[in-house]
């Protein structure tokens, strides 16, 4: 696995356009958004917070993570399958749960320096706040991270192809963003709506985030959400998976 972990490190850095746009697009619309005055405007119903204060990091790192899941992952492995190249690795006693973990672990390093990239930046120009609990967040941020990219590695088994895994984790991605706060906080969202996005894995993982973010704890719920998501997802990447 380690011959495996290093090849997939290097073509990652070859690959730096990629993660230049997964930590790119996700801090500049932190910056240009969280300069909206109103954005820094305290609500009542947020409990008081501004949406910079109450929402805007946890989304936006959320959105790089996200990307990276659920764009990245499956369009790596697809292409990789469709040009024969898992073909080949299925002729070496390479087992289907190295490969998976490699791109898993290969992934979860461009997401940590993407989410760190979108802390610094934002408390150096807007002046927003680190996450107050840090183990709580690092927590939430590491099964909440894990579990989408299990949904990442589903779409990679089940897509046809490379071209077409991108748009697939893009039509998973997105209503995913809405029922986890992205354009509408949750506290402002219809019960019904709040619900579905309760038992999604993005919904708990982006409110736990946002506790850990505030000094809170993250709620058992939230966690066992996306923990239960890992499980699931994790499981059918690996019963899925294909080598052509």
């Amino acid at each position: 696995m380690k011959k495996i972990l290093a090849v997939e490190t290097k073509i990652m850095i070859r690959e730096w356009p990629a993660f230049a746009f997964t930590a790119g697009l996700p801090l500049a619309l932190l910056l240009l958004l969280g300069s909206i005055p109103s954005f820094s405007e305290a609500k009542p119903e947020l409990g008081g917070m501004s949406l910079n204060q109450a929402q805007m990091p946890a989304m936006m790192t959320l959105l790089s993570l996200l990307t990276v899941a659920l764009t990245v992952v499956p369009a790596t492995l697809a292409t990789y399958r469709e040009r024969g190249l898992l073909r080949r690795m299925s002729t070496t006693p390479v087992h289907p749960l190295w490969v998976l973990a490699t791109q898993l672990v290969v992934n979860l390093g461009v997401a940590l320096v993407s989410t760190l990239i979108l802390i610094v930046g934002g408390a150096i120009v807007l002046g927003t706040a680190v996450p107050r609990n840090l183990p709580g967040f690092v927590l939430a941020w590491l099964l909440g991270t894990a579990a989408l990219m299990a949904i990442g590695l589903v779409i990679a088994a089940v897509a046809p192809n490379g071209k077409a895994a991108a748009p697939i984790g893009s039509i998973v991605m997105f209503p995913l963003m809405f029922v986890a706060g992205m354009w509408l906080p949750r506290e402002m969202m219809a019960p019904a709506l709040r619900t579905i996005g309760d038992y999604s894995v993005a919904g708990p993982f982006a409110q736990a985030m946002r506790d850990a973010w505030a000094g809170n704890a993250p709620q058992l719920f939230d966690l066992g959400i996306t923990a239960a998501g890992l499980l699931l997802f994790g499981g059918l990447a690996v019963r899925l998976f294909r080598w052509e």
